[in-house]
């Protein structure tokens, strides 16, 4: 009995193979695009959405005004939670066990309670204490200041939705240190590093990569945790809509303006938050559809390369 090899033009059939048709993937996409068509449909045709009325305060004055705010607050909070959380990170990560157990206390305690009710409990500081002071404990006081005039309703916002986010930050911060090996580490003192080298030109490089996915996460949702302040009457994006729609009451269509300009703010940070992510991501499998296309045409053009071979 006599093998023969397969013959030339049976190899690059293989190789040269389609994928086959997945009938429930069309299905699905088909059940999926019915739907998309439905809910466009009921966009356009319910008259009760008041299109016009969106397209007229889409770009008025008191909204742009919201929107200046919203995105101040949002900054001043990002800047501010992000200092702190590095702090509270290292605290955390320290030798030094009384600033561990007290950044362990400041994260359980802040994580735990929701930035509404902490936004309410600064707004009304002043019940329990009327005035804020400088002074020498148990000792004279040098100056003091109505807690009311310290504490605005700007100045709430910030201390509330700032300390949130520290808490998270410190976290995130921490999390992103240890994912670093420890073999770092040792091989940078090992050549001769210092303490204070390896941890800003070793460590924190190979962390960020791991902190940024985290990091522009939190980004959007403090933009989104904005909206909170509208309960202490301040003017951001939702409470410049709400003090327009309780005058004309035309609620829903007031409600879409604010929509649309959270949907672009946050459509903004995402596409920054992924360009961010690629670039600290070089050179590292981030996996994804586009990598498994990638793979798929490196394997065909490898089986050709065989069979030429």
């Amino acid at each position: 009995m006599t093998l023969t090899a397969p013959s030339i033009d049976a190899a690059e059939d293989v190789a040269q193979a389609k994928p086959r048709i997945r009938v429930w993937r069309w299905v699905t996409g088909t059940v999926f695009t019915l739907f998309a068509i439905q809910f466009a449909h009921f966009l356009v045709t319910n008259e009760r959405f008041e299109w016009p009325v969106v397209w007229e305060y889409l770009f008025d004055k008191s909204i742009m005004e919201g929107i200046r705010t919203t995105l101040t607050l949002w900054l001043v909070v990002i800047v501010l939670g992000t200092v702190a959380g590095v702090c509270v990170a290292l605290a955390k990560l320290s030798s030094y066990a009384p600033s561990r157990w007290l950044a362990t206390a400041y994260v359980s305690v802040f994580v735990a309670i929701p930035p509404l009710v902490q936004l309410i409990f600064w707004f009304n500081l002043a019940y329990l204490q009327p005035e804020i002071s400088i002074r020498i404990p148990f000792g004279p006081v040098f100056h003091s200041w109505p807690t009311n005039v310290v504490i605005s309703t700007w100045t709430a916002a910030v201390l509330a939705l700032a300390i949130v986010e520290s808490a998270y930050m410190s976290e995130i911060i921490r999390g992103g240190i240890l994912g670093v090996d420890a073999g770092q580490t040792e091989a940078s003192k090992a050549v001769g590093f210092g303490s204070g080298v390896t941890f800003f030109k070793i460590i924190v490089p190979q962390a960020l990569r791991i902190i940024l996915p985290a990091w522009g996460t939190r980004l959007v949702t403090v933009l989104k945790a904005t909206s909170l302040v509208s309960i202490v009457a301040l003017t951001d994006l939702l409470r410049s809509v709400q003090e327009i729609y309780n005058v004309t009451y035309q609620t829903i269509p007031l409600l879409l303006v604010a929509c649309f300009w959270y949907l672009v703010m946050v459509t903004v940070l995402t596409t920054v938050r992924n360009q961010l992510e690629r670039r600290f991501s070089r050179g590292h499998d981030v996996g994804g559809p586009a990598r498994t296309g990638r793979v798929r045409t490196a394997r065909r053009q490898a089986n050709r390369v065989a069979v030429d071979g």
